[in-house]
């Protein structure tokens, strides 16, 4: 599977963005997509996942409520819309691809995507 994310760029706080990733290879629905982020000098970290239904989704405490994940399995394309965007959320995000069924660790994802930048001034 290989995965393309768009969508970020710079926004006001308060702001929203919607982020996609189009994945190549027709097994996409059979796979598990979750969101990471990395800020400069942090550790890359979770931040949604959904499962390859869009049954199910998974969220980081610190995002919960503000962004939602969705997929669209005919277009190959999984979706992050994110609303009232804070500062703190100012990184690059990566989207990521798992056949494991519930996948919130890093380490459980095997294919990623280049990363897009979003950065949320105040």
């Amino acid at each position: 599977v290989q995965l393309q994310a768009s969508g970020g760029g710079s926004v006001q706080a308060g702001g929203s963005l919607r982020l996609s990733c189009a994945a190549s290879g027709r097994t996409f629905s059979s796979y598990t997509m979750a969101w990471f982020r990395q800020a400069p000098g942090k550790e890359r970290e979770f931040v949604a996942a959904i499962s390859w239904s869009g049954g199910s989704t998974f969220y980081a405490d610190s995002v919960k409520g503000r962004f939602t994940s969705s997929r669209d399995n005919a277009k190959n394309t999984v979706y992050l819309q994110m609303n009232s965007l804070k500062p703190e959320d100012t990184a690059v995000y990566y989207c990521a691809a798992t056949r494991i069924p519930i996948a919130t660790m890093r380490y459980d994802y095997d294919y990623w995507g280049q990363g897009t930048q979003v950065t949320v001034s105040s």
